[in-house]
C-alpha cells in the first residue's frame, strides 16, 4: 500500500486542480432526485484480494445494489479506493457499465476509522475537503459517496464542532454533487443518534442537512458487546448507555424510517467490539422491522466475508429475491 502513495497523491492533486470548474451549484428541486429507492443493500470493501483488478464481478454481489470502495482520504486514497484510482480507464469504464446493467451503484467511502477530520492536527477545512472529494468522485466516474465520519474525539466533546463540520461539509458536497446525479449517504454509529449527545449528534445533522443525505448506513456494531445484539436492542429499546438509539427510537426522534439502513458486520472477524448477529438472526429482526413499515435495507462490513450467499440469507424473510 505504501508503494502507491506517491502516485495517488499526484492523481488527487490533478483532481484538485479542476475542482472549481467541474460542477455548478445545486439547482435541482429535491423532488427530482435520482436516488435509488429503498431498500438499499450496501456492501463495503477495503480488503486487498490476491489477483483482483478492480471491484468484484457483479455475480459475486447478487442481492446488493450498492458497493462502497473504502476509503478516500484527502492526502491519498487507500485500499479499494486506491485500487480504483490506479486501474486503467478502460477497466473502470467496463466495470461501471457492468454494474449499471446489474443495478448496482458504485460509490467511494470517505474517511473511515482512525481518521479525524475535525479533531485531527491540523483539522480539515470542511468546504475544501468536500471540494476535493467531489473532484475525485467526478474524475473517477463513480455514482456517489458514502461519508464514514468516525471522529469520536470531536463528537464526544459535545461542543457542536463535529455537527457543524458535518453540516458545512455536507452542504458543500451536495452543491458539487447534484442530487439528480449522485448518491450521498452517511455512515454514523448508532449511538450518535442517542439523546445523550446534548450537542445534537446526528439528530442535529439530520435536522439541518438531512434533505441532502440520501440515507444513513447506521453502524449498529462495535459499540459494546451487548449493544444492538438482540432484535429488541436493535429495533425497539437500546440500553441506558446509549438511550433512544434503537432503530424505531431514532424514527421517533424524527429521522425518516426509510433512510435508516441497518448496518452489521458480516462475521465476528469483521467487528472489534460487539454487535454481530448471525445471518438468520438478522433476517428475523428485519422481518420484525418490515412488519412495522420499515424498508430501508441492510449494510454490511464487509465483502468478501459477506458476499451473495450472506445477503441472500439476510434478505430471505423480509426482502426475498
Amino acid at each position: 500500500m505504501v508503494a502507491f502513495t506517491s502516485a495517488l497523491t499526484a492523481l488527487c492533486a490533478a483532481a484538485l486542480s479542476v475542482t472549481g470548474a467541474i460542477a455548478a451549484p445545486l439547482t435541482q428541486s429535491l423532488s427530482t432526485r435520482a436516488t435509488p429507492a429503498a431498500p438499499h443493500f450496501v456492501a463495503y470493501s477495503d480488503k486487498w484480494i490476491s489477483g483482483e483488478t478492480g471491484p468484484p464481478a457483479t455475480s459475486a454481489l447478487t442481492g446488493y445494489n450498492v458497493f462502497a470502495l473504502s476509503f478516500w482520504r484527502p492526502a491519498a486514497a487507500v485500499d479499494q479506493a486506491l485500487e480504483w484510482a490506479t486501474i486503467d480507464a478502460a477497466t473502470r469504464n467496463s466495470t461501471l457499465s457492468a454494474y449499471k446493467t446489474a443495478g448496482i451503484s458504485l460509490v467511494v467511502s470517505a474517511f473511515g476509522a482512525d481518521f479525524n477530520p475535525t479533531s485531527g492536527s491540523p483539522a480539515l477545512d470542511p468546504t475544501q475537503t468536500a471540494d476535493q472529494l467531489a473532484a475525485w468522485v467526478i474524475q473517477y466516474g463513480l455514482n456517489g459517496v458514502d461519508i464514514d465520519y468516525e471522529d469520536f474525539d470531536a463528537m464526544n466533546k459535545m461542543d457542536g464542532s463535529a455537527e457543524q463540520w458535518l453540516i458545512t461539509f455536507t452542504t458543500e458536497l451536495r452543491s458539487k454533487l447534484p442530487a439528480a446525479d449522485y448518491i450521498i449517504s452517511h455512515a454514523p454509529v448508532g449511538p450518535w443518534f442517542s439523546t445523550k449527545y446534548t450537542s445534537g449528534g446526528y439528530l442535529k445533522v439530520d435536522k439541518q442537512v438531512g434533505s441532502m443525505i440520501d440515507w444513513y448506513n447506521v453502524q449498529f456494531y462495535n459499540q459494546g458487546t451487548t449493544e444492538y445484539s438482540t432484535c429488541d436492542g436493535l429495533l425497539t429499546t437500546s440500553s441506558t448507555t446509549y438511550p433512544n438509539s434503537a432503530l424505531f427510537q431514532i424514527v421517533a426522534s424524527g429521522v425518516a424510517a426509510d433512510k435508516l439502513v441497518i448496518g452489521k458486520p458480516g462475521t465476528t472477524g469483521d467487528e472489534t467490539n460487539g454487535g454481530y448477529m448471525s445471518a438468520s438472526d438478522l433476517a428475523s429482526c428485519l422481518q420484525q422491522a418490515t412488519a412495522k413499515k420499515w424498508n430501508a435495507g441492510v449494510m454490511v462490513w464487509e465483502y468478501p466475508d459477506a458476499a451473495a450467499d450472506w445477503i441472500k440469507s439476510v434478505r430471505a424473510l423480509a426482502f426475498p429475491e
